[in-house]
C-alpha cells in the first residue's frame, strides 16, 4: 500500500497488476523469485522488490510537496528512526498479534503490549504536530500508516478505547485522505495473456 501511495502521490504512471497471492502468476515469479509484493519492473529491466525502495524511486522522480526534499537533517534522522522501528520490531509484533494462530506459544496480550510501545511513541510525537514530522503529511506518515492501520484493525474496538487519541486522529486523517481513497480502489486481478 505504501508503495502505491507514493507512486500515486508522485503522479508517475505505472502499469498496475493486481495479483492473487494464493495463485502467483509465473510472470511475477520470473522477475521476482522472492514472490512477494510489491514488485516494480523499471523500463531498464531492473526490479525493485521493497516498498521503501519503490517509494524512494517515485519521490526521486517527483516529490510535489517536498516529502523528502523539504526535510532538514534532524527530520531525516527522526524519520529514519521511526521507519526502522516500524519495519523492524513493530512489524514483528504486528505479525505476531495479527496472526496469533501462527504463534501459539505467544500470548496475544503480550504481543499487543509490545506493539503498543511503538504506538505510544507515535502518539507522543503527534502531540507536537498533526503528522509525524510536521503539520503536513509526508514520507514517514505514508511509510508507517499501513502497519498502524493493520495493528488498529486487529481489534478496532480495543484501539478506539485506548488513550492514543493523537494517533487515532492521525490514523483517521490517513484513512480519509484522497491519496488513500485513490489507492484503495479495487482493481481486477491481472491475468497474463498467452
Amino acid at each position: 500500500m505504501r508503495a502505491r501511495m507514493a507512486v500515486s502521490y508522485s503522479g508517475i504512471s505505472v502499469e498496475l497488476r493486481e495479483v492473487d497471492l494464493r495463485n502467483k502468476p509465473q510472470a511475477m515469479l520470473q522477475v521476482s523469485p522472492k514472490a512477494t509484493v510489491p514488485v516494480l519492473v523499471l523500463d531498464d529491466g531492473s526490479v525493485l522488490e521493497e516498498s521503501l525502495d519503490i517509494m524512494r524511486w517515485a519521490l526521486a522522480i517527483s516529490d510535489p510537496d517536498g516529502w523528502l526534499t523539504d526535510l532538514n537533517e534532524q527530520s531525516r534522522s527522526i524519520a529514519k528512526d521511526i521507519i526502522a522501528e516500524n519495519d523492524g520490531s513493530f512489524k514483528q509484533h504486528l505479525d505476531q498479534y495479527k496472526y496469533a494462530d501462527r504463534f501459539p506459544e505467544l500470548a496475544v496480550q503480550e504481543t499487543r503490549r509490545k506493539g503498543e510501545e511503538f504506538l505510544a511513541k507515535l502518539d507522543e510525537r503527534l502531540q507536537q504536530s498533526r503528522y509525524l514530522i510536521s503539520d503536513q503529511p509526508g514520507f514517514v506518515d505514508v511509510a508507517v500508516f499501513p502497519f498502524i492501520r493493520q495493528f488498529a484493525y486487529v481489534d478496532k474496538a480495543w484501539f478506539d478505547a485506548t488513550n492514543f487519541v493523537h494517533l487515532q486522529r492521525w490514523l483517521q486523517r490517513q484513512l480519509d485522505s484522497r491519496l488513500f481513497q485513490m489507492v484503495m480502489k479495487k482493481e481486477p486481478v491481472w491475468v497474463a495473456v498467452e
